[in-house]
């Protein structure tokens, strides 16, 4: 009879010890991640040691101790972060995913030095490659030492009978050759509005470009076109090119989601996509492939307003379609954004033109509103900025929480900075613009006017909120010459050695919720993402160095070390 008590109590002791070794299932989480210098960007901006992270989602965040002591988190995955610092995922606020991914398979032209440059690039490209159309992106004739748009003849006599399309870097301008003009119907009686196609006569030795809105002025001097198309007018040409299928285009994306991860960038908001390619990208994301989260700005076309304003919104855990991308004006660089005085570097009054007239934003920003989808313009030029805002402000009344977006928000006239305050807008801006442009804003705008334009501290003072965004591919993708740009307003060779506008810099704790939890709250998005909290999606980046507190020249070569999006590993460098 004693055997069998102590048997019993034997088997009861050792039932207590088991269930005690066994972890508790509320602390049995799928990765921690320890000793770590955690930038949490949230109200506090508190610094935390560790984390643990279930299902995609944080689940506790804090001191070292706590996570492993007090609170025993036991994981499948255990990362010794070794002091290395971690950020939130960047957010990319202003790009062109799908643009980029497709450029990648192109001419590269950026940093091309002269048009020479830019031929050789095309018949290299043309020698190791059979397509249909030459297509390439990226030249700047402000990089050249003559800062003239470049002609069509010598790519008339390399491609006599192969269409080429060339864009300028900012999109907003581009080169054809003879070629292509011939697909596209293009002769001196082709008018369009918005755009601009350009022209040129010999006149005693010289010759002399002028637009199509001016060829009554030369008829008897058979005009030539340059092969130069501005804003609207490049849509003439490249609704010819061929279209890419889905399975070349999810090939490419998905080669260009490596790209980001790589810079740690974790969610983009592409600035204009069509529906099938927003179909595109949610089936890809639907089956496993595409794990970038997009926030799909839908390009503001009579076919997509027509079905989302019937449809509305949707969103999935890695899509977002509720916002409608515009465009009030063209580029800077290309004379195409639209001033309230003319350019200050051409003799000809010029003051750049409109995409669309007042009354296309007019019938559609109240249906918008209606509807519940944000808006976002591209507004780059002081006068665009102006109509939009006033636009907006008709619509919006006075404060309010329906987050729209002057995309770029480039130059402003003092008049108008309060309108973004009064009317609770957001600046949506990509700071290295600034220092792209810086070399020659002043001959563009004129002394004054500059100090006007890549406004960014004054921007964040409306509001206390600028997202922030490369708009690559007409930039870099790297978040950290964002940083960089913003903060030390300077290129990355260091010029100009006391930094352009300081005045309107950030700070770097400023610029680091710009990409972060700014740009979730433009999005709105920072109930899940752009911070390192409880409850929020774990999406983090660990890093090799410490941009909150490394000397500035060691920001730009800033490595990624590893990405994670909603706690899953998307890229770990070599």
């Amino acid at each position: 009879m004693i055997n069998t008590y102590l048997k019993i109590i034997a088997l009861f002791l050792i039932s207590i010890i088991t269930y005690s070794c066994e972890p508790n299932k509320e602390n049995q989480v799928d990765l921690v991640v320890h000793n770590a210098k955690i930038y949490m960007v949230n109200n506090a901006f508190d610094i935390a040691e560790a984390m643990a992270i279930k299902d995609g989602k944080i689940v506790a965040i804090g001191p070292e101790n706590e996570i492993l002591n007090k609170y025993q988190y036991v994981a499948k995955n255990i990362i010794d972060a070794e002091k290395k610092v971690i950020y939130p995922g960047f957010i990319d606020a202003h790009c062109h995913f799908v643009g980029y991914s497709q450029n990648l398979k192109q001419v590269n032209l950026v940093g091309t030095k002269s048009f020479k440059e830019v031929i050789d690039r095309v018949k290299d490209f043309s020698d190791k490659n059979n397509t249909e159309w030459i297509i390439g992106r990226g030249w700047d004739q402000n990089d050249w030492d003559i800062k003239e748009f470049p002609t069509r003849f010598k790519l008339d006599k390399l491609f006599p009978n192969k269409p080429v399309f060339l864009t300028r870097i900012d999109g907003h301008a581009a080169l054809a050759n003879e070629a292509a003009f011939k697909i596209a119907k293009i002769s001196p009686n082709t008018k369009i509005d918005g755009g601009i196609i350009t022209y040129q006569i010999e006149q005693n030795g010289n010759s002399i470009k002028f637009n199509h809105t001016e060829l009554t002025n030369f008829k008897s001097n058979a005009p030539k076109a340059t092969g130069i198309l501005i804003d609207n007018a490049i849509d003439l040409v490249s609704q010819h090119i061929p279209k890419v299928d889905n399975e070349a285009l999810a090939e490419s994306l998905l080669f260009a989601q490596h790209k980001l991860f790589e810079v740690g960038v974790t969610t983009v908001d592409d600035a204009g996509l069509g529906k099938d390619t927003i179909d595109l990208i949610n089936e890809l994301q639907q089956q496993g492939k595409l794990n970038l989260k997009v926030y799909a700005m839908i390009s503001g076309n009579e076919s997509n307003l027509e079905y989302y304003l019937k449809n509305g919104p949707f969103k999935t855990d890695k899509l977002s379609v509720c916002s409608f991308k515009f465009y009030a004006d063209g580029a800077l660089g290309s004379r195409g954004a639209c001033l309230l005085q003319p350019y200050s570097d051409v003799l000809e009054p010029h003051h750049g033109l409109l995409i669309k007239d007042e009354a296309f934003f007019k019938k559609y920003a109240p249906l918008l509103y209606e509807k519940g989808f944000q808006m976002n313009t591209h507004c780059i030029g002081d006068s665009a900025n102006r109509m939009i805002l006033n636009v907006y402000a008709d619509v919006l009344k006075g404060v309010n929480d329906k987050r729209w977006r002057i995309e770029h928000a480039q130059v402003i006239d003092g008049n108008d900075f309060e309108k973004f305050k009064k009317f609770t807008i957001i600046p949506s801006i990509q700071s290295t613009h600034a220092t792209s442009d810086m070399y020659w804003a002043e001959e563009r705008l004129g002394n004054e006017r500059v100090h006007g334009a890549y406004a960014y501290q004054t921007l964040l003072q409306q509001n206390g909120i600028v997202a922030l965004g490369t708009d690559f591919p007409v930039e870099g993708i790297s978040p950290f010459a964002t940083f960089y740009a913003a903060v030390v307003r300077k290129d990355a060779k260091g010029f100009p050695e006391g930094g352009f506008q300081t005045k309107d810099a950030l700070s770097r704790k400023e610029a680091l919720k710009g990409m972060t939890i700014w740009a979730a709250v433009a999005n709105f998005e920072e109930n899940e993402k752009g911070s390192l909290e409880v409850g929020k999606a774990a999406d983090f980046i660990i890093l090799n160095n410490d941009i909150m507190e490394s000397n500035e020249d060691q920001i730009l070569s800033t490595k990624v070390l590893q990405t994670f999006i909603d706690g899953i590993n998307v890229y770990k460098r070599d």
